[in-house]
């Protein structure tokens, strides 16, 4: 166990965030994504975990990038709706660490599977809110 590094952040998982570069993409994706598909480099379970409380947990270790979009979601297919409470409980996590942080860019379902299929990695979590995914890129961390 190692001190200030949240318990939910595993030891795999924190050293796939140690080995991300600038630019790097990470898929937190609901249960329902099918990772195993498309993201074929790195696949972490985390079976039973929320994803607002693994952004808790990694947000504060994870600079997210200033350059371009750091936060992407997919888009409601036509003729679905999306539940504003996912993105709602995502953003109160992300803020809760990056007060300033932008809201998720959305883009269609293909695009990104497309991305995630660049993705350095993926955590297939137990969340199961439709369109529950989101992809996060890394950025520069400031020199203090």
């Amino acid at each position: 166990m190692l001190k200030g590094i949240n318990p939910i952040v595993s030891p795999e998982l924190l050293k796939i965030l140690a080995e991300m570069g600038h630019g790097d993409e990470i898929v937190l994706s609901d249960a329902h994504f099918p990772g195993h598909t498309f993201c074929p480099k790195n696949v972490l379970r985390g079976d039973g975990l929320q994803i607002p409380d693994l952004l808790n947990g990694i947000i504060p270790l994870f600079e997210l990038d200033s350059y371009a979009d750091p936060l992407i979601m997919m888009a409601a297919v036509e003729g679905d709706k999306l539940d504003p409470k996912v993105e709602k409980s995502y953003m109160a996590a992300i803020r809760k660490h990056v007060p300033d942080a932008p809201a998720p860019v959305r883009i269609g379902r293909f695009d990104f599977y497309d991305r995630a299929e660049k993705a350095f990695a993926c955590v297939v979590t137990g969340t199961t809110a439709k369109y529950g995914n989101i992809i996060l890129k890394k950025g520069v961390t400031p020199i203090a």
